[in-house]
């Protein structure tokens, strides 16, 4: 392998068995062994970027919002949501179409677009700092990227962001990447650190789990900036926790299996979906019920 120092330039030559490239979402080790045969490959950028804004502290030096909390602006095309830090600060982030990024290009037309759909935060921004922020920096690209297999032979492996890049709207990008390890390192100890049967188990078990992590974290970014409007997914929350609260080892809801476990993450979409169906049989005898019963006392107030 060949490596130029910054900022020295200075080349610098490696050999080595076993390469593993944990080198992120453009990852220089995945093109390489994207040359072999039989190796699949998708990159997805969606047509919404990320820009970040801050709420600093206040002058007393505490949190300006309730900090235990993640809290989203759900706006339907568009999202904002925002992040405490340990100094007190928040990190904001604007989710949003290119092109609605593209139509603020003045202070002005920032502001009113603020005060129209995140009113509340203005004067926790301040209009200066949001103005400053703002024009700061371009909103940056969110990509998804998938592919396969994670292995060449025994010589090569890619884990994390450089295996399975995320867009980052389930918080798992990096908790899948340190499950990567904790995975591959069960498997070498299985195969008594035999890397060849090791890598191959790793990446055949391993693939179908993070694409399913791919997908859910795709799918939350609707769930986050419109679904959590909606009364019938609200609904829904209320209905999982609380029969998450009877049956804790039985009905576990998908966010909870997602985060709080080391539940496979398609093993959580398959339990998710099982839900579904036991809900939507419910809801459809509840119905049927209803129906029933509402014939029934039409009958007899009638004969």
């Amino acid at each position: 392998m060949t490596f130029e120092r910054q900022p020295s330039k200075e080349i610098e030559q490696v050999e080595a068995q076993l390469v593993v490239g944990a080198d992120g979402a453009f990852s220089s080790v995945r093109k390489q062994m994207m040359k072999q045969p039989l190796c699949d490959f998708s990159q997805t950028y969606i047509p919404h970027g990320y820009l970040e804004l801050c709420i600093p502290a206040l002058s007393d030096g505490t949190h300006a919002m309730p900090k235990n909390y993640l809290h989203i602006w759900p706006r339907g095309r568009f999202m904002m949501i925002a992040l405490p830090n340990q100094d007190a600060s928040w990190t904001v982030t604007l989710f949003m179409p290119f092109d609605e990024f593209g139509k603020l290009d003045t202070p002005q037309r920032l502001l009113a677009f603020f005060k129209e759909h995140f009113p509340d935060a203005v004067p926790l921004i301040g209009e200066e700092k949001l103005v400053s922020d703002f024009f700061a920096c371009k909103p940056s690209p969110l990509v998804s990227v998938k592919c396969g297999p994670y292995n060449i032979g025994d010589t090569a492996l890619i884990i994390g962001d450089a295996a399975h890049a995320m867009v980052p709207f389930y918080g798992q990008g990096m908790n899948a990447g340190f499950e990567d390890c904790r995975l591959l390192d069960a498997v070498l100890l299985k195969h008594k650190f035999d890397v060849g049967p090791a890598l191959k188990e790793f990446s055949t078990t391993r693939r179908p789990d993070a694409e399913a992590i791919c997908g859910l974290a795709m799918y939350n970014y609707v769930e986050m900036r419109d679904l959590v409007n909606r009364k019938s997914f609200l609904i829904r929350k209320k209905v999982d926790s609380l029969l998450h609260s009877l049956m804790p080892n039985l009905w576990i809801p998908l966010y909870t299996s997602v985060t709080f476990s080391h539940m496979p993450y398609a093993q959580c979409i398959k339990n998710k979906e099982w839900q579904d169906k036991i809900l939507d049989r419910a809801l459809t005898l509840m119905a049927a019920s209803l129906v029933a019963f509402a014939a029934f006392f039409f009958y007899n107030a009638t004969y």
